[in-house]
């Protein structure tokens, strides 16, 4: 099974791809959907558009992405409400299944700490899966573990975490 996670955000979307066969996650991509100086509805359709491509070229079952979660900055906050909108259009257009998860659920699926910092989720997302030399920006990291949380809860890793 092909997994994305897609970490939303206001100046970049990060992603990350896992095969999950046998039990087992392997690293399939990772990497950023940036938007440069973009802004509003152009910003929105870039992340779109890559997004877009994301799914075509790697064909996900399930998309797992964060649940909108409060923040102090409203302005960034409803940023990221829309940029979550358009990931769960592009899946829904496509009949991916979606989960969502909140952050500390995510630390908690992956390092056993619901209060992890970046730095404990990016390496036991090295660990996890078999890939100690992964250099990615932490929305790229929290993207895998999206993924390696969704394959957890699917029941479909069940040895690695």
């Amino acid at each position: 099974m092909i997994i994305i996670g897609i970490d939303p955000g206001t100046d970049r979307a990060g992603y990350g791809v896992i095969e999950v066969e046998g039990g087992k996650a392997r690293f399939v991509d990772a990497g950023i959907l940036n938007v440069g100086r973009a802004r509003g509805a152009d910003a929105l359709l870039l992340i779109k558009e890559g997004l877009d491509r994301l799914l075509e070229a790697h064909s996900p079952a399930l998309l797992a992405t964060e649940k909108l979660f409060f923040t102090k900055n409203q302005t960034t906050g409803i940023q990221i409400a829309e940029a979550r909108g358009v990931i769960l259009l592009a899946a829904r257009e496509r009949e991916i299944a979606i989960l969502e998860f909140g952050p500390n659920e995510v630390k908690m699926a992956v390092t056993g700490y619901g209060q992890a910092d970046k730095q404990a989720v990016l390496k036991m997302v090295r660990l996890i899966l078999g890939v100690p030399e992964l250099e990615v920006l932490d929305d790229a990291s929290d993207a895998l573990a999206l993924a390696l949380a969704a394959a957890q809860k699917q029941k479909n890793l069940v040895s690695g975490i």
